[in-house]
């Protein structure tokens, strides 16, 4: 048996003899004196041997100093919150502390909870804040009461530990060890937002001093992680910093890692941004965690709010905001409309208003307010729509959270009086100083617009304005004038009666009227005339001018512009040349038609007496072209032969005006003469197809002809691309059998097919151009197949049928129409 006071033999184990024991979780590391430094040694606690030993013991020792520190610390940071909980108990249950710490024993004992755990559940009901919240939030996603405890105690110790620093470097190292490393972060950095956008790194945890000196400032305007978090307003979360490639704080020791970026501001004023890293990638995070580290933002928002970053160079000091009234005084020694806003907070602290606490003597009102209604009412009651259109309320939220100037050119500003609203537009410029926002707004002056727009439409109309006072000789130039008189202003104005002197000396009896009307007469006058500039250009010129007499009625002041007219006047020279030359070609053009139209009904009467041939009745139509400037080449044929054969022909030559109306008549003409031979249809047509490729200059033409013997009664002919003649038998209507006939003129050489038709008493045979049936919009069978139909009908006259085929015509093309009708009697 063992004596009490010694220690206990050691069980035996597993290890061979003289094997050296391996580290485990029961071994303890020691730093022991070795000369002037500290040796590291570590002992097993389970060594028998060596507890005996004075290395042992001292193991022991320091093991045992180890979990008192860490108790002492638990309790002392457990003490303020179950100080704080026995306060709210005393002023709940109007008892005294000691009662108050009995009550608060029994209820800890039936809730089954630490003293510490319902402690804080106290805090919370009394507190109702955003630690409170997000330990409801807690409660309410788990059923671990337990782990929602814990957290609810890490949050207040945080809370305690913030409220207790003195510094943000205090406060980075109170959350990095009560709320940040067990939700598995491994470092944790506090910035402040200097006035001008910069960021100063104002405390932090888990980074070294080295890695800490090269970030203490961020200029503004440097695009890292802290700063992307403050443009978010529930921060920036990263899973993986580098496939941000956002330079931050430590980047090197976790290139990997997870960084969540929040602002931290408070009453609608961010101060500072918090930025946490975790070690490796970072999943979505719950809403859980996400509120509980806006609430750690917030406890460093309220260290911030009470201490001014340092600049480059200078010391950590306590920040004083600028007082109000000083802030009042610059406002009044601008020299733009000016308003001094207060932010106007809410009863649970948040940013909803802004009071307008002065304006200074040059501030005018869109609607023309006095400023003593203005000022002491909130922006959005004096300006409501500034909440929608023009978006200046957030843009001045944004200034007294950020820090950061804003401006804009011509921004709309709307102002509702006896609920009608009034708008202007104004330049905006906007500042934060201190706890105030100062803004400032340049409305737009309608006179100087209006000005502005006078001197662009001077400059785009080349006018220049003067005035002469005739008592004083002064005389006044604009720039535009100078410009149009191409001398410098150094060399002063013209007055108006040398202005003979600059002009062209074939206007000067122009001049010298305007002058005599306008001094002499005191009447407005106007004059144009050739301004000969010094450069030697000769620039056209129209002054205008009226007198202005004083009221004794003499003349004192001549006012007048001046406005080069050099583009009009060379745009109507232009336009003058080309009415004469439009008006000659017309005067030529209309020589031409008459022409042609005289030459077509010289050979081509509208109308003719009938053919005078032997059991054969023939009629022609001919109607020309209602438009004069389309005179075509359609013509037709009639006549007797000397062989008592009757030659039958219709044509139509490609074209229109006197160039088609002389070759109708070389091929009318030629083709009697080709008939006098006795050749037959086909012959004819291949001579024609001749005189027309190597005679008429390239002309084309379609043609018909036949030869019908009274004896035989019969009819022979050919087509050259000429649509067929149409048989009318009794009731029916139908074209001749096609033959082949190419286009007269297309190839030096051609010849042609021949159709013999048999005609019987009261047959008709009608030969037609394609002015007839021809359509825009129809094809050319179609337009056939209708006059077929019209042509079933047959009057008692031949001459009727062809005018009522004329009458019926539906042809939408406007040209030359010709028809020759045949009926065997």
């Amino acid at each position: 048996m063992s004596h009490p006071l010694q220690p206990a033999e050691p069980e035996p184990t597993g290890a061979p003899p003289g094997a050296e024991p391996l580290p485990d979780e029961r071994s303890t590391e020691v730093a022991v004196p070795d000369g002037d430094d500290l040796a590291v040694i570590e002992v097993p606690a389970g060594d028998g041997d060596a507890q005996r030993s004075p290395v042992g013991r001292l193991a022991a020792t320091v093991e045992r100093l180890r979990r008192e520190v860490r108790e002492a610390q638990a309790e002392a940071d457990g003490r303020a919150l179950i100080e704080l909980a026995k306060g709210i108990l005393v002023e709940r249950l109007g008892c005294g502390p000691a009662q108050a710490a009995r009550q608060l024993a029994e209820l800890t004992e039936q809730a089954g909870v630490s003293p510490l755990e319902f402690a804080v559940e106290v805090i919370n009901q009394a507190a109702r804040d955003r630690v409170a919240e997000v330990t409801s939030a807690f409660l309410a996603s788990t059923a671990e009461d337990r782990d929602s405890g814990a957290s609810a105690v890490r949050l207040r110790a945080a809370e305690s530990g913030a409220l207790a620093a003195h510094d943000a470097q205090a406060v980075a190292e109170s959350l990095m060890e009560h709320a940040l490393r067990p939700i598995g972060a491994e470092a944790v950095a506090i910035w402040a937002l200097g006035s001008d956008g910069s960021l100063t790194l104002a405390g932090s945890a888990g980074f070294s001093a080295a890695e800490a000196g090269r970030w203490r400032y961020v200029p503004p305007g440097v695009a890292t992680v802290a700063r992307r978090g403050l443009g978010e307003r529930s921060g920036h979360w990263i899973g993986c910093l580098s496939d941000t490639q956002l330079p931050s704080i430590g980047q090197h020791l976790h290139p990997d890692g997870g960084r969540a970026a929040v602002p931290a501001g408070t009453g609608g004023r961010i101060h500072g941004v918090l930025e946490i890293v975790w070690p490796g990638p970072l999943e979505p995070q719950s809403p859980q965690i996400v509120r509980q580290v806006e609430a750690l933002a917030e406890l460093c928002a309220h260290t911030l709010e009470t201490s001014t970053p340092p600049r480059p160079g200078d010391e950590w000091r306590p920040g004083v905001l600028p007082d109000v009234a000083e802030l009042m005084d610059l406002a009044d020694g601008l020299h733009d409309p000016a308003l001094v806003l207060l932010p106007y907070l809410d009863a649970e602290g948040e940013l909803v208003d802004f009071r307008i606490h002065h304006v200074n003597s040059r501030f005018l009102d869109p609607s023309g307010r006095p400023r003593g209604v203005v000022s002491g009412s909130l922006l959005l009651e004096a300006y409501p729509m500034a909440a929608g259109e023009s978006e200046l309320f957030d843009q001045v939220e944004r200034v007294y959270a950020t820090g950061e100037p804003f401006r804009a050119r011509r921004m709309r500003l709307t102002a509702l009086v006896d609920e009608v609203p009034l708008a202007a537009v104004a330049d905006i410029h906007a500042s934060r100083h201190g706890g105030c926002v100062l803004l400032i707004w340049r409305m737009e002056d309608e006179t100087a617009r209006l000005a502005s727009l006078l001197q662009h439409a001077q400059r785009l109309g080349r006018i220049g304005g003067f005035e002469e006072n005739l008592i004083t000789g002064e005389i006044t130039w604009n720039g535009q004038l100078y410009d149009l008189y191409g001398k410098p202003p150094s060399d002063g104005p013209i007055p108006l009666e040398n202005l003979p002197a600059h002009a062209h000396p074939d206007d000067a009896v122009a001049i010298g009227r305007f002058l005599r009307t306008l001094l002499h007469h005191r009447r407005p006058a106007s004059v144009a005339f050739r301004l000969q500039r010094p450069d030697g250009v000769t620039r056209h010129i129209r002054v205008v001018a009226e007198p202005e007499l004083d009221t004794d009625g003499r003349l004192f002041v001549v006012r007048g512009a001046y406005q080069d007219i050099s583009a009009h006047h060379w745009t109507e020279v232009a336009l003058a040349a080309t009415r004469d030359q439009l008006a000659h070609s017309e005067q030529q053009a209309s020589e031409r038609n008459r022409l042609a139209l005289q030459l077509q009904h010289a050979i081509m009467p509208p109308t003719q007496a009938p053919l005078d041939a032997p059991g054969l009745r023939v009629a022609v139509r001919y109607r020309p072209a209602e438009t004069q400037h389309l005179v075509g080449g359609d013509w037709y044929d009639a006549v007797v032969l000397p062989s008592r054969l009757v030659l039958l022909c219709v044509g139509d030559v490609a074209g229109h005006g006197i160039d088609a109306a002389t070759s109708m008549v070389v091929l009318r003409n030629a083709l009697r003469g080709l008939a006098v031979t006795g050749a037959g249809p086909a012959q004819l047509l291949s001579w024609l197809n001749m005189v027309v490729h190597h005679l008429t200059g390239g002309v084309t033409a379609t043609a018909v002809c036949a030869l019908y013997d009274p004896e035989r009664h019969t009819l022979r002919w050919a087509r050259a691309g000429h649509l067929p003649p149409v048989l009318v038998r009794g009731t029916e209507a139908s074209p001749l059998p096609l033959v082949k006939g190419l286009l007269l003129g297309a190839v030096p050489e051609a010849t042609y097919e021949e159709g013999e038709v048999q005609l019987a008493v009261d047959d008709t045979l009608l030969m037609y151009t394609d002015g007839l049936i021809e359509r825009r919009d129809r094809s050319v069978e179609e337009s056939l197949t209708q006059l077929l139909v019209a042509a079933r009908t047959v009057p008692p006259t031949l001459e009727q049928q062809l005018d009522r085929l004329l009458t019926y015509s539906k042809s939408d093309t406007d040209d030359d129409t010709c028809i020759v009708g045949v009926r065997v009697a």
